[in-house]
């Protein structure tokens, strides 16, 4: 089996047997998927497990694990406000039974989630929208029952605010991450991915094709292209990839039933312009399949582009990235209150870590070094010391080995590491005491990565952008890599988060750094 095989949809892998043993164990609690989980001797071919069926399978498996969610949530507040039943039918003062203010409760919820598409093909298994909505759609249904029993003097709801809307939120969360992380595992074998059909001039089709395939959880299956009349290639080489080309534009409609495309993509103009796009979106009619036009703007996050109607006119606003304001103040009350807690709850470790510093090699528990802050600021990082004490002294020596992305020094077996500070390293455990930095405000929990003084020196062009907000602890550059990243790459995954953060966004790589913490990627 040659190496391009041994990843293709169909072919089971030692390592695909291993990553399919957390579904074994669902399997046994919640029963089969309507046989989707790929199992030791049951490998489903390309195709039978990607397409439009595994959409509505999965979208059915979370609408059932959510309602026994939310129904366990409204029971265990319901037994633990009234003791266990012992008021089953009795009455508030308004006269309504409490068994019927559950119901009235658990109806709302449900509903919440459905009118807030939290199911919707677009947001399943990609970025935070879908845990947004979740959370949104959970607030949203308690706050309108709030509002409906105060009306109707119903003093009930406050158990149910206490309990169920925290305890079920937390764990409708935690049911959605679970799900993804199940379909991302089935995604990188290439199974349960949406099929796409990629449309455009060849260079504008190569271009999409390309990004898609450098998003590891794209979730997308190209399964073809269509160019414009006249172009005889039969397929597109894509660096690895080689795309077939199917057909040309008029007649992508017929290819979609042959593929079981979830979505044709417009990559760039189309000849014709807005007219040709609009004849393809008649032609699709009555196929369930959706129109995606791919556009120029990069490195724009969802939650900045907005659409507005106007008189038949579709208006996408782009809204410019914020440096100051309630969201960056929310943000830093947000890191001071973790940050302290942090540091309270760490304490004993972070004892005993500067006590096997101090016993493993000379010099002192903590290292400080200068590095620039936000808006040029410089301030003094502090770390645990994980190299000899004369390891600054040492760096000339070293430099024509620099093994790190730009004007980065790293080195792989640096020997100035020493015995403990290898896997202080790369655990990231060195890096506790920068809690203090962002108690202090010189830091972030999430940010770009901290700036030596040297490195911002070299910065030309756009580089300098990293500079407009506080760099922090963790960031998209340590959940995507860390010292593997090249220089391009890592200014890329600093420069998006700068223009693109949100508090849902900083959760989720907090989240993401915890699993890398206890993986570690590009940590040396």
């Amino acid at each position: 089996m040659s190496a391009v095989d041994e990843y293709r949809p169909g072919y089971r892998t030692k390592g695909s047997r291993w990553l399919r043993r957390p579904a074994r164990a669902l399997v046994a609690l919640t029963g089969p998927l309507d046989q989707p989980w790929a199992l030791e001797n049951e490998v489903p071919a390309a195709g039978v497990d990607s397409g439009k069926s595994w959409a509505r399978r999965y979208r059915r498996w979370l609408r059932f694990t959510d309602i026994a969610i939310m129904l366990l949530a409204v029971t265990a507040a319901y037994t633990v406000r009234f003791e266990a039943g012992e008021a089953l039918f009795a009455k508030s003062a308004s006269g309504s039974p409490y068994l019927a203010v559950s119901g009235v409760i658990l109806l709302a919820w449900i509903l919440a989630l459905e009118v807030h598409r939290t199911r919707d093909e677009t947001v399943l298994g990609i970025g935070s929208e879908e845990y947004k909505r979740v959370v949104d759609a959970t607030l949203g249904a308690f706050g309108a029952i709030a509002v409906l029993f105060l009306v109707l003097d119903i003093n009930v709801v406050r158990g149910y605010f206490a309990l169920a809307l925290p305890a079920g939120a937390l764990l409708l969360l935690v049911n959605r991450w679970q799900w993804r992380a199940w379909l991302n595992r089935q995604r990188h074998f290439g199974h349960y991915l949406s099929k796409v059909i990629v449309v455009g001039e060849p260079g504008d089709v190569e271009y999409v094709v390309r990004q898609l395939g450098k998003v590891s959880g794209a979730a997308y299956e190209v399964v073809g292209a269509a160019l414009p009349a006249g172009y005889t290639q039969t397929h597109l080489q894509i660096s690895a990839t080689r795309v077939p080309v199917l057909c040309d534009v008029e007649s992508v409609a017929g290819k979609v039933a042959e593929t079981g495309a979830n979505a044709v993509v417009v990559a760039g103009r189309l000849e014709g312009g807005t007219r040709s796009i609009r004849q393809l979106s008649w032609a699709l009619e009555g196929t369930h399949t959706g129109l995606v036009l791919a556009s120029s703007l990069t490195d724009v996050a969802g939650p900045r582009i907005h659409w507005r109607p106007v008189e038949g006119l579709p208006l996408m606003h782009v809204e410019l990235p914020q440096f100051s304001g309630v969201k960056h103040t929310l943000k830093r009350l947000v890191d001071i209150v973790a940050s302290g807690a942090a540091l309270l709850l760490l304490s004993p470790l972070l004892g005993v870590l500067a006590w096997v510093i101090v016993r493993d090699s000379k010099g002192p528990v903590f290292f400080r070094q200068e590095r620039v802050g936000r808006n040029g600021e410089r301030f003094h990082m502090v770390k645990f010391r994980s190299m000899v004490q004369t390891a600054e002294e040492e760096l000339a020596d070293l430099k024509e080995l620099n093994e790190g992305a730009g004007l980065l020094f790293k080195m792989k077996n640096d020997p100035r590491v020493t015995k403990c500070g290898h896997w202080l390293r790369k655990y990231s455990l060195d890096e506790l005491p920068q809690f203090w930095n962002v108690l202090k405000g010189d830091m972030s929990l999430v940010g770009p990565r901290p700036q030596l003084p040297g490195e911002v020196e070299g910065y030309d062009g756009d580089v300098g952008r990293r500079l407009l907000i506080k760099p922090g602890i963790t960031g998209l550059w340590q959940v995507n890599g860390r010292s593997n990243l090249g220089w391009e790459e890592s200014v890329r995954w600093d420069l998006y988060y700068v223009e693109n953060w949100s508090l849902t966004g900083d959760i989720m790589i907090l989240w993401r750094t915890l699993k890398v913490i206890l993986h570690p990627v590009g940590a040396y």
